[in-house]
């Protein structure tokens, strides 16, 4: 079952999302901001400002998940104006962030993180991804750029919703699998066999 606002408030004080927004935010001062914080069945989590890279073409070379080469990603500056400080997205190009967020998932629910509207609708989506029962850190956020022009990534503000759904308890946790993703720090992880 999906779990609410309520169910989301208790367990957020019992540290399960850290920092925790009590309510939606849509502004920080006079600045509109992408929305995060709690909804009625989830949490938008913010991207945060310290670290996104952006995969790039070396030639000769083909990117691989069982031998990734953190070379195939660049970091990329952070821009601050009047909107607030965002990272550039190329057009028709991939990236990954960190969640600003650490999260500790209960031992009988999985998270799905989902993609916020504001951004599918200027072409960027975000992989749809689990955190699976028993996994604590920071999330690498997977985006990707579909539109051929050039896109802002707002950090410090919402990126993704997270969706809690409760179980019956499974009979391994990832912590107790020793996943090769547990305790994420907020920096970019790249893939691992």
């Amino acid at each position: 079952m999906i779990k609410n606002d309520t169910w989301i408030t208790q367990m957020a004080d019992k540290g399960m999302i850290t920092p925790f927004e009590a309510k939606l935010v849509r502004r920080v001062d006079t600045l509109h901001v992408i929305s995060y914080g709690l909804s009625s069945f989830g949490y938008d989590i913010r991207l945060s400002p310290v670290e996104f890279r952006i995969f790039r073409h070396i030639p000769g070379t083909v990117v691989d998940p069982k031998n990734f080469n953190p070379e195939n990603l660049e970091p990329t500056q952070l821009h601050h104006d009047q909107q607030g400080d965002y990272f550039i997205l190329p057009g028709h190009s991939y990236g990954l962030g960190v969640a600003l967020e650490r999260i500790e998932v209960p031992e009988n629910v999985t998270v799905l993180c989902i993609g916020k509207s504001t951004y599918a609708r200027a072409g960027i989506i975000a992989n749809l991804t689990p955190a699976e029962a028993g996994w604590r850190g920071h999330l690498t956020l997977e985006v990707s750029n579909s539109s051929p022009a050039d896109c802002r990534i707002y950090a410090d503000e919402g990126i993704v919703q997270l969706l809690f759904f409760e179980s019956e308890l499974c009979s391994v946790t990832y912590e107790q699998r020793k996943g090769k993703y547990q305790d994420q720090p907020e920096k970019v992880v790249f893939s691992k066999v």
